[in-house]
């Protein structure tokens, strides 16, 4: 008791008190949106995304509470207590719906959301009986709270305009700076835009990285004024008569191949960093085999950008476009555009359960997002399963392994496409660290497993020639080594995919569809690759690309193709019908396709001539026309996927008939 006694005595606890008293009423007003900012901020703590940007949470969160105190303060009577709870109820309800909508689903409520609002109208119930309890506690600290803030405002006789003014300028100065300290926005396409808090302000298109860099009231505010208020960049009418050109309805034409794998089930593999140099019988037999016994592309090429190259082939995979060449801007933000031709939405349309499987969070890239923006019934990531204690998801072999991906990707009594995107032959290809280590340990474990075994046989043995035997010589592994041991990790995976498909009686009926994301760019030692390709300009992203199954003969396909064929190639193999007009490239087996890539630098390349800036490079020889038709070609293909893009063609905002 003295103790405090001494506390209350003191000045300082004088100063506090009498800075409470003199502050008390907007202290316990403002209390409410304090502690509802807290509460969505605790409530996301699982968003995989650290960033170091928290105090611009804080102050787009602190200048929302100015203008709103400061607002209520500055009119009388009725007036601020009208302002202050009509505040409170509208912070509150988003409060609400955003964290219930979290609780459910993992992601933050969305404006844009509003559009499909009867898809989900069925599952509010269970969505409010099944939210986290916490929530609701959290509702009712914030409506106590309401109440006491409301019960303290003043009674203010007279409006106070000047008051009102002071405190609308500290916020628009707030609100105009604090973005600043989210760092500068990447202006050029790299790789990790995605995770760059000044571009995720900029675009605004990621609800929970969004929220986190933002907080409650900022994210609710700048969300309905991103939605419904922003306006569109405007579309020239030039445009417009392109687009409609550019998609008008035009029916594949029939070949050999056209139905040949009809109600099949489809399994794509994404073979992160699979180039062709790697693929050989002694270090991938699986890989090896699968390719020599199917449709194999052999003049493939992937889209290699610095705006992320893995994403940029899952991107042009599902929906048969590619990232923008004449602007920047990343392929993972289009996550709000309609893909109503996407992969996943037509083999839905066609009775298939569609998911994809991946090693890595669905918050990384904002796969989550984009794949059900295209259509995927589910995206799976190893990490999001919380079950791993140490770096094991990083191996291939667990996507197979993990109990529940086993029973998620082989479903026995529907048809089913899974996206599979492997991850192992990823950089650093270095045995001290990353996947070549934790590889290489595996390897020692196993190698010392086998001596106690030869130890167990031979009792005679003296306890230092035991130890001697398990004293394993230290592996000296270049990165080449590393590349070698990481690729045969992804084989390992390919061999059990195989073996789980043949157990489960799914082997025969199931297509599978392989290619590399990009050529193996992230190697240190350039001159790795310079020993097995050509180094010297794009042709460099030559890579594999086969699709196999049971019943397919050994085909080899000579003409250029890249990620853009792959689509339109899968849909003639199933035998559905689509406008090829709806997607960039074409049906690779098509024998009217005369086959043609293009790089992001506008290069391309058809097989026999490799053009940049117009002109050959390669000393081949083609005829002038033909150069200034395919050049004019690849100009009308990349300002068709540039603007359809950029514009968003296939939403309700273009009227085109039965596009």
């Amino acid at each position: 008791m003295e103790f405090f006694k001494k506390i209350k005595k003191s000045k300082a606890y004088k100063k506090v008190s009498k800075f409470f008293n003199k502050y008390k009423h907007i202290i316990l007003m403002s209390l409410p949106f304090v502690v509802m900012e807290i509460f969505t901020y605790l409530f996301g703590l699982d968003i995989v995304f650290n960033h170091y940007y928290i105090y611009a949470t804080i102050l787009f969160s602190l200048g929302w509470i100015v203008l709103l105190i400061g607002s209520s303060l500055s009119f009388k009577k009725v007036i601020n207590r009208i302002i202050y709870l009509l505040s409170a109820i509208v912070v509150f309800i988003m409060f609400v719906v955003n964290n219930v909508y979290y609780s459910m689903t993992k992601n933050f409520f969305d404006f844009n959301l509003l559009e499909s609002a009867s898809e989900g109208t069925p599952y509010l119930i269970d969505a409010i009986v099944n939210c986290n309890i916490f929530v609701y506690v959290a509702c009712i600290i914030v409506i106590a709270l309401i109440v006491i803030g409301f019960k303290n405002i003043p009674r203010e006789r007279e409006n106070n305009f000047n008051l009102f003014t002071s405190i609308f300028i500290v916020f628009l100065v707030m609100h105009l700076l604090t973005p600043l300290t989210l760092g500068k926005a990447n202006t050029e396409l790299t790789w990790s835009s995605w995770k760059n808090p000044r571009n995720i302000y900029n675009s605004f298109n990621d609800a929970n990285k969004s929220m986190r860099i933002s907080g409650l009231m900022e994210y609710s505010v700048r969300n309905f004024y991103v939605t419904f208020l922003k306006t569109d960049e405007e579309i020239e009418e030039e445009d417009v008569n392109f687009l409609n050109t550019a998609f008008e309805d035009k029916d594949a034409v029939k070949n050999k191949y056209t139905g040949k794998y009809t109600g099949k089930n489809l399994i794509l593999l994404q073979l992160e960093g699979i180039d062709n140099w790697v693929i050989n019988e002694k270090d991938t037999p699986n890989i090896y085999k699968l390719m020599n016994n199917s449709i194999n592309f052999k003049n493939h090429y992937s889209y290699y950008n610095g705006g992320g190259s893995t994403f940029n082939s899952e991107f042009a995979v599902n929906t048969g476009f590619i990232t923008p060449l004449s602007y920047n801007k990343n392929a993972y933000t289009f996550n709000r555009n309609d893909f109503r031709y996407s992969m996943a939405n037509i083999f839905k349309d066609e009775g298939y359960t569609v998911n994809a499987f991946h090693m890595n969070s669905g918050e990384y890239y904002s796969r989550k997002l984009n794949y059900i923006n295209w259509g995927y019934d589910n995206y799976y990531g190893l990490v999001d399963l919380d079950s791993y204690s140490d770096m094991r998801y990083q191996l291939d072999r667990e996507l197979v392994l993990n109990e529940t991906f086993n029973k998620l990707m082989f479903p026995v009594d529907k048809k089913f496409v899974n996206y599979i995107i492997t991850y192992s032959t990823h950089m650093p290809f270095n045995n001290t660290k990353g996947v070549c280590k934790m590889l290489n340990d595996l390897d020692i474990e196993e190698a010392k497993a086998e001596i106690m075994l030869e130890i167990e046989k031979n009792p005679n043995l003296t306890e230092e020639e035991k130890a001697m035997m398990l004293e394993l010589p230290v592996k000296e592994m270049s990165e080449e080594d590393c590349v070698k041991r990481q690729v045969q990790e992804t084989d390992y995976f390919v061999g059990l995919l195989i073996q789980n498909l043949e157990e489960k009686g799914l082997l025969e009926n199931t297509v599978i569809v392989g290619f590399a994301d990009h050529y193996l760019y992230t190697l240190e030692d350039k001159s790795i690759l310079d020993k097995y390709k050509d180094t010297s300009n794009n042709l460099i992203n030559k890579t594999p690309f086969f699709i196999w199954s049971s019943d397919t003969k050994k085909t080899n396909i000579n003409k250029v193709t890249s990620q853009l064929n792959v689509l339109p190639t899968i849909l003639n193999l199933f035998n559905i019908n689509y406008n090829v007009n709806n997607y960039i490239g074409e049906d690779a087996l098509n024998n009217k396709y005369e086959g043609i890539v293009f790089f992001s630098d506008y290069s391309w390349y058809d097989g026999n001539v490799y053009v940049s800036n117009g002109d050959v490079m390669n000393g081949k020889k083609i005829n002038k026309d033909v150069l200034e038709e395919k050049n004019y070609y690849i100009n009308y293909i990349t300002k068709k996927n540039d603007l359809a893009l950029k514009f968003d063609y296939f939403s309700e905002r273009f009227v085109k008939g039965s596009n």
